[in-house]
């Protein structure tokens, strides 16, 4: 895959991760989810949790449930398409803010594997899927991954 990300080295051994991924665009889904645990499975850690959350907006409340659990990591996966209606913007805004408030509040690491996109074509292109540009699920473990070692 030829994205724009380096590929980083990072050690996710003895992490308690959790990877939340959204219901909505299941072949995104399966993709970006797929790369995560390939990223996690590769740095050492297979014992992440999946935890299943309704969709984009959701995202900081659960990761916020994840860490109030123990996690040491969250990945945050998730993808809005543009529509025709304002909704996207404010689905985005909000999931984009709520990740960061949460990262900031906690010191908690929170990859974020939230794609937002025009089309489902820009999403397949990014979900790490045979063929996809990107594998933005394996980015936000290592970005997370990576963060986490700073602590």
């Amino acid at each position: 895959m030829a994205g724009g990300a380096p590929k980083l080295t990072v050690d996710a051994s003895g992490l308690q991760v959790a990877v939340l991924v959204t219901a909505w665009h299941k072949k995104v889904m399966d993709g970006l989810q797929a790369g995560a645990e390939r990223a996690l499975k590769e740095a050492g850690n297979d014992t992440y949790e999946i935890w299943n959350v309704p969709g984009a907006f959701e995202l900081p409340l659960a990761a916020q449930y994840a860490i109030d659990q123990g996690a040491d990591v969250v990945i945050a996966l998730g993808c809005v398409i543009y529509g025709e209606t304002p909704h996207f913007e404010y689905v985005c805004r909000a999931a984009t803010d709520g990740l960061t408030r949460v990262q900031l509040d906690t010191g908690i690491p929170i990859g974020f594997g939230l794609l937002t996109v025009n089309d489902e074509q820009q999403a397949l292109d990014r979900a790490g899927l045979e063929g996809s540009k990107e594998d933005k699920g394996r980015e936000a473990v290592e970005a997370a991954v990576l963060m986490a070692s700073m602590k």
